[in-house]
C-alpha cells in the first residue's frame, strides 16, 4: 500500500510540476495570442480564460474556482481511500492523473493574478510582488496554449447558415491539465469500466471468504433439511 501512495503522490506532483513549468514558460516568454508553429497541424498559441476546460466560460469565477477546490478534494479522499482497499495500479495512475489535472487550472486561478502582470498583444507578462499583479486571489486567468487545428477548410457553399464560412477540426484551445483531465477520464471508461460501475452504480464488493463458508454452510443446513420427494 506504501508504494502505491507514493507512486500517486510522485504522479500527481510530476504533472502538476510540467503543467506549471509549461505555463509559466508561456506566460514569460510570449505575447497574448502569439502563436508559435511547430507543424501545419500544431500551434503553440497563448490565450487566457476565466472558465472552464478549453476555454469554455459560462460559470461566477468564484464558484467555478471554490468548485474546482471542493471537486479536487472529494477526489483525493476517494483515491486515498481506494489505495487503502489496494485497487488496481492502473486506476491509482488513472485517477491520480484526474486529480493532477483538475488540480492543476486551481493553481493559476488560486496565485497567477496575484503574482503577474496582465498579459497583452502589445507586452509580455512579468512576475511582481505578492499581491501586486493584474487580479485577486481565487481570481486569476487559466494559461492555455496547446492548438491542434487538424483540419482546415471551408464549408460547402449549399450548406444552409455556414456555406462558405471557415471549418477548423479540433479548434479549442487547452493546457496540460486539461489534456490530463481528458486522457484520464476517457482511459477509466476504457480499462476501468468494473471500478465505475461499483462507483455508479453501487454494486456490492464480492463476499469475503468468511461470508462465502457462512453461505455454503446456510446452503448445506437447507438441503439436509429439505424433505426427500
Amino acid at each position: 500500500m506504501k508504494k502505491t501512495a507514493w507512486l500517486a503522490v510522485m504522479l500527481i506532483v510530476a504533472l502538476l510540476v510540467i503543467d506549471q513549468v509549461i505555463k509559466i514558460w508561456v506566460k514569460t516568454n510570449m505575447h497574448l495570442y502569439e502563436s508559435i508553429w511547430i507543424a501545419d497541424w500544431f500551434q503553440i498559441h497563448f490565450i487566457e480564460n476565466n472558465g472552464m476546460a478549453f476555454g469554455l466560460s459560462f460559470i461566477n469565477k468564484y464558484v467555478l474556482t471554490l468548485f474546482r477546490i471542493v471537486a479536487v478534494a472529494v477526489i483525493g479522499v476517494y483515491l486515498r481511500n481506494q489505495i487503502r482497499n489496494g485497487a488496481r495500479i492502473i486506476y491509482i495512475v488513472l485517477l491520480s492523473m484526474l486529480l493532477a489535472g483538475a488540480a492543476g487550472n486551481i493553481v493559476d486561478c488560486m496565485f497567477y493574478g496575484e503574482v503577474f502582470t496582465a498579459s497583452s498583444p502589445s507586452y509580455i507578462s512579468y512576475w511582481v510582488p505578492w499581491g501586486h499583479g493584474y487580479s485577486g486571489f481565487l481570481t486569476g486567468k487559466v494559461v492555455d496554449m496547446f492548438y491542434f487545428p487538424l483540419i482546415v477548410t471551408t464549408w460547402p457553399e449549399w450548406m444552409p447558415f455556414v456555406g462558405g464560412e471557415e471549418f477548423i477540426f479540433f479548434s479549442p484551445v487547452f493546457n496540460f491539465a486539461d489534456a490530463c483531465v481528458s486522457v484520464s477520464v476517457v482511459a477509466l471508461f476504457l480499462f476501468c469500466r468494473k471500478e465505475l460501475a461499483t462507483l455508479t452504480l453501487g454494486k456490492q464488493k464480492p463476499a469475503s471468504n468468511e461470508e462465502e463458508h457462512e453461505m455454503a454452510d446456510t446452503s448445506a443446513d437447507d438441503l439436509s433439511t429439505t424433505p426427500n420427494p
